[in-house]
């Protein structure tokens, strides 16, 4: 399939793939970290809050479909150079929104470049992965999570600037660094443009990417839930005007971070259903930890549990479902990540209401069912082998 053969190019492509996975969420991170501002500075509601979340994933769910069907004609790299900037600007338009209804449509302008990003970062790295026949595809996902802690880390250094000048600096020196190492990335696969492949019907899928898909639902529906409420569920536990409420977010990308970098060593020597299953009860144990009525530091300590626990579904399940076809590896990590994303939208707004309802304590704990679920369907992770002799 490839043209990348000499070791030392498979190496180069390897670092500079981690380097580009790893820039491309910081400014995603630095949104995370002012969506408490934002919620207080427009009077919103948890209820409120989670509606205008929704844009994000809502359009994210459209634009991968497009994203998946420009690859091939203009390859990953030449739209990862566009989107860069691109995605840097759409992710300013939020703290300018002043009222729920523009807050929505800003983060459908976000969720739009970040569908992009995310669908060319996964088939270069999932081709990347097939042509070098090493494991790679969680240390990238862990590069991701450290490059979304690192900015959420970041923007409240920048604060003293102003929360937009602050995010902007952040997306600026982002974008500059991933258009250099965009640009720097060697070409894999089939040239830009080649005919994108025909639409399959439902019918023609394959068995074992719907059953991925809905078990990376459950996993992603927690990842979302971590995302947006993180920080909300520390400034309920926290002083007033207190500047350590990300704190939950920094920890948990940390640990995301950490369980991938770990992930294809243990992928390696104990198998993916394996690592799954002991994943999924690991995110288990800490969403009862933020559940059940804890001090601060279980609270943490929950976070964590979380971090480590969803962290190797989604690169799993990138890798299985790119291995699948590769003629059809854009489209099938499309239709996995378009299933999972409604994780994303689903998420918020069943955890907001509920912590209206009830508690946000409660909200979280309403996850735990369909991580439950989720174990059931590890097996589907197996080898290319088996998920083709299940399809």
């Amino acid at each position: 399939m490839g043209v990348l053969t000499p070791a030392p190019s498979k190496h180069r492509a390897l670092v500079l793939t981690l380097a580009v996975f790893a820039l491309q969420p910081m400014v995603l991170g630095g949104w995370l970290a002012l969506i408490p501002m934002v919620k207080a500075a427009l009077g919103l509601s948890k209820s409120d809050l989670a509606l205008a979340l929704l844009g994000m994933p809502v359009a994210t769910i459209i634009a991968l479909q497009i994203a998946s069907r420009l690859i091939p004609r203009l390859g990953p790299r030449r739209i990862m150079l566009v989107m860069f900037p691109v995605q840097g600007a759409m992710f300013l338009l939020p703290l300018l929104a002043d009222s729920r209804g523009a807050l929505f449509l800003a983060l459908m302008a976000a969720g739009a470049a970040l569908a992009f990003m995310q669908v060319c970062l996964n088939v270069y790295a999932g081709r990347l992965e097939k042509e070098t026949g090493a494991n790679i595809m969680n240390r990238c996902h862990g590069l991701w999570a450290l490059g979304l802690m690192a900015g959420s880390l970041i923007l409240p250094l920048l604060l003293p600037l102003g929360a937009v000048p602050g995010l902007a600096v952040l997306a600026l020196l982002a974008a500059g660094a991933g258009m250099a190492v965009a640009r720097a990335l060697p070409q894999i696969g089939a040239a830009p443009g080649s005919a994108a492949p025909p639409r399959r019907a439902l019918a023609a899928l394959p068995r074992a990417l719907l059953v991925i898909s809905a078990m990376t639902l459950t996993v992603t529906m927690t990842e979302g839930a971590m995302a947006d409420w993180a920080a909300v569920y520390m400034s309920e536990r926290l002083p007033e005007g207190s500047t350590y409420v990300g704190i939950g977010v920094s920890i948990y990308a940390g640990c995301v971070a950490l369980g991938r970098l770990m992930g294809d060593g243990i992928k390696a020597r104990i198998g993916a259903v394996r690592m799954a299953r002991g994943a999924l009860l690991t995110a288990i144990a800490g969403l009862l930890l933020l559940a059940m009525p804890m001090p601060n530091g279980a609270a943490l300590l929950g976070f964590a549990a979380v971090g480590l626990g969803v962290s190797v579904g989604f690169p799993l399940a990138v890798s299985a479902v790119a291995a699948l076809d590769d003629a059809h590896e854009g489209p099938n990590i499309a239709i996995m990540s378009s299933i999972a994303i409604c994780g994303f939208l689903i998420g918020p707004p069943v955890i907001g209401f509920l912590a209206d309802a009830l508690s946000l304590r409660w909200g979280l704990a309403a996850l735990i069912p369909g991580l439950v679920l989720s174990l059931a369907l590890c097996p589907y992770l197996a080898p290319l082998a088996n998920a083709r002799a299940r399809a």
